[in-house]
């Protein structure tokens, strides 16, 4: 009975910890996401690293993520992106970003 209860509260504990650290899986790191007909593309990277596509030019950028909020920030340009229960991300309603898609 003790070895029942400690697998309980390990599970239990495991499963707090997933929730908490960005939606478990849910995160942007290792993903590309894409918008605009494909002529709008960010990288992420782990390590906080990511890089924009605009059309031919790219760019080196960094990023944060807690939970749903990502802070993508390119050339001292910080924007915001909130990511979507369906994990298409949005930013701001009138930019170039307002609607990506995991491309992969």
């Amino acid at each position: 009975m003790k070895a029942s209860l400690q697998s309980v509260l390990v599970g239990a504990t495991a499963a707090l910890v997933c929730v908490y650290a960005a939606g478990c899986g849910s995160g942007v790191s290792g993903h590309t996401y894409a918008g605009n007909g494909q002529m709008v593309k960010i990288e992420f990277q782990s390590g906080g690293k990511a890089f924009t596509s605009f059309g031919p030019m790219t760019s080196a950028c960094t990023y944060s993520q807690s939970g749903k909020k990502i802070s993508l920030i390119c050339d001292g340009d910080a924007t915001d992106l909130t990511m979507a229960d369906d994990g298409s991300l949005a930013g701001p309603p009138d930019g170039m970003l307002a609607r990506l898609t995991k491309v992969k």
